[in-house]
């Protein structure tokens, strides 16, 4: 069997590149940000890379740090001040605004998605899709009724190496895949934020605490370091394992789990975070088993492999090992060819707006890797196995 780099990138070159679209300030895609913190800078960067005539023009964060300070990185990369607001429902009530871009924290991201469809906005919402699955399937079906562009930002799907993984294992070139092992390890406190800036009396804190789901007084810990609490995420199940798990149904063409497990906690970080620092899922689809490891304290790399019954494809390193006997020698280092270009997940967003086609990562996508992210989080909360009624579309 002869393996080279193409397999990999041959999938992209079906994927749409670009439209010129036709210049004019009526022709402009009018766009209202919501949440404005870290993941905000990398939307403002997209839409003004993407090539379509796009431009913010409205900004929503409970926090006047954040908020101003994108406006003002908004006006310089547009020419105009956006409108600002800290409540996300008036700035879906703004006339002039075509879509908006949801970067709030996870347990917010159903809702507001909900709320944007409803108001006759496209969307482009972060992953994870959601960390509750009732908030999950909520958002889901109020999109399903409606005519609205939703992408969700789970990127590897406009990336030219998973887009050619994908064909690679869905054209057999390694067999029938019964497990994939995925990892990722770092150590390092990224979550630890400034919080000497932040003022009680620049804070809205009752947008904020999202009519009552985020409790207690005023906390700029719960504020800045959100990936910590409870209330507002599951944890790396929906910080982490959404961004590989997602390739699960994708590659697997199987769209949702059957059962999940999942076992860890705080082993090492104890700074009062309620999310765990060492996490193991174990994920079965049909007759594939999926495991997603993560821990916060070892520095190790990641990983992400699938085995098949003639070979295992190393996604990180483009490579195929072995024919999946156990006196395979092989080792197949593919060719380097040049990259096939495609277009990025925000101008592929951006593009859909206009043509009304579905995006890369739809809006059932999302809703399936938030089975199983929602599946992995409540088993850890539990202690137990949870299963999924594909024909209900209920956890069991």
């Amino acid at each position: 069997m002869t393996t080279t780099r193409r397999m990999f990138l041959a999938a992209a070159a079906a994927a749409p590149a670009a439209q010129a679209w036709q210049r004019s300030p009526s022709d402009r895609i009018r766009l209202g940000q919501i949440g404005c913190g870290e993941r905000s800078r990398d939307h403002l960067m997209t839409v003004t890379q993407s090539g379509e005539n796009a431009a913010i023009v409205a900004v929503c964060d409970v926090w006047k740090v954040n908020r101003e300070q994108r406006a003002a990185d908004i006006e310089r990369a547009f020419g105009a001040a956006p409108r600002q607001t800290t409540r996300y429902q008036e700035l879906l009530a703004m006339k002039g605004v075509d879509a908006v871009l949801i970067a709030t924290p996870d347990m917010t991201h159903p809702r507001i998605l909900a709320d944007a469809v409803a108001a006759g906005k496209d969307v482009y919402v972060e992953k994870p899709f959601a960390v509750n699955f009732a908030d999950g399937k909520m958002a889901w079906q109020a999109v399903k009724r409606t005519k609205q562009v939703v992408q969700v930002g789970t990127q590897r799907r406009s990336d030219p190496r998973f887009i050619g993984a994908a064909k690679a294992v869905q054209s057999g070139v390694i067999g029938k895949v019964t497990r994939v092992e995925m990892a990722v390890n770092f150590q390092e406190a990224r979550w630890q934020r400034d919080l000497t800036n932040v003022k009680k009396e620049e804070v809205d804190w009752e947008a904020f605490q999202f009519g009552g789901r985020i409790t207690g007084p005023f906390d700029p810990r719960k504020l800045r370091q959100w990936q910590l609490f409870h209330e507002t995420t599951n944890g790396i199940a929906g910080l982490w394992m959404c961004h590989l798990i997602d390739l699960a149904p994708w590659y697997l063409q199987d769209p949702y789990p059957r059962r999940a497990m999942t076992m860890g906690g705080v082993y090492l970080w104890k700074d009062g975070r309620e999310t765990s620092d060492v996490f193991q899922a174990m994920v079965e689809y049909n007759e594939c088993l999926v495991t997603f490891a993560m821990s916060l304290t070892n520095a190790a790399g990641n990983r992400n492999l699938w085995y098949g019954t003639r070979g295992t494809l190393d996604i990180d390193n483009l490579r195929i090992t072995g024919d999946g006997s156990r006196d395979a020698k092989r080792v197949v280092q593919p060719q380097a060819p040049e990259m096939i270009p495609v277009e990025s997940h925000m101008a592929n967003f951006l593009r859909c707006v206009r043509t009304r086609e579905t995006p890369r990562a739809s809006v059932d996508n999302g809703f399936q890797h938030a089975v199983a992210g929602c599946m992995a989080g409540v088993s850890l909360e539990t202690g137990r196995g949870v299963s999924f009624d594909r024909e209900r579309l209920e956890l069991g």
